[in-house]
């Protein structure tokens, strides 16, 4: 009785285990191996990072070839500034000329941030592992807020210009001198209209 007590015991350890072992595999397979995955780092040097996140997508001419692994924030005395390194890791295969060009990108209006990495030309020169690529830094959203500002009140102004008659475009539509002046043009060619050809002599220079 204690023997297939035991034995009964042993099957459901071994189905535990399996069912551990497959559980394990299927979170590596939805992860798309990340964790076995050979490559190197490489980082993204940016002022403003706009939100991207660990784990965010590395693209490479749209192809996804690794994820953004690490965010740091560095100091530079010298300068007086804060500059934002984006450690990403990259797929092996995958070279990186050294004049590529690297910005942050988001997918559709509000999705999410990621890095694209736009190849470059040099194809004689690649960057190695834990080199650097300066980035090409987004807009911050209140200058783009701003910028929006600015234009709408431009165009408010010219509106009004406008409707004072003032510039160019005011006085053609309100400004009755300059329809008179053209009513008399018009006039004047229909009972000349010779003077289409006329060329004006010009003056011969003084020596």
């Amino acid at each position: 009785m204690i023997f297939g007590k035991t034995k009964l015991e042993l099957k459901v350890g071994i189905f535990i285990f399996i069912g551990l072992v497959i559980l394990v595999i299927f979170v590596l397979l939805i992860g798309d191996l990340k964790t076995w995955a050979s490559g190197y780092p490489l980082n993204f040097v940016f002022s403003f990072a706009n939100g991207v996140k660990k784990g965010a997508p590395v693209r490479f001419a749209g192809v996804d070839v690794g994820e953004v692994r690490d965010i740091e924030l560095i100091y530079i005395p010298e300068q007086a500034k804060t500059e934002i390194k984006i450690i990403g890791w990259l797929k092996k295969q995958v070279k990186v000329p050294a004049d590529s060009t690297v910005w942050i990108n988001t997918l559709g209006l509000l999705g999410e941030k990621y890095i694209e990495i736009m190849p470059g030309k040099d194809y004689q020169n690649y960057l190695a592992g834990n080199q650097s690529l300066i980035g090409v830094d987004p807009i911050p959203m209140h200058e783009v807020v701003q910028l929006a500002k600015n234009i709408t009140e431009h165009i408010d102004e010219s509106i009004v210009k406008i409707r004072d008659g003032q510039g160019t475009v005011g006085k053609l539509l309100y400004d009755d001198t300059i329809y008179k002046e053209l009513e008399a043009l018009a006039i004047d060619l229909r009972k000349h209209p010779w003077k289409l050809f006329w060329k004006t002599k010009e003056k011969p220079e003084k020596k």
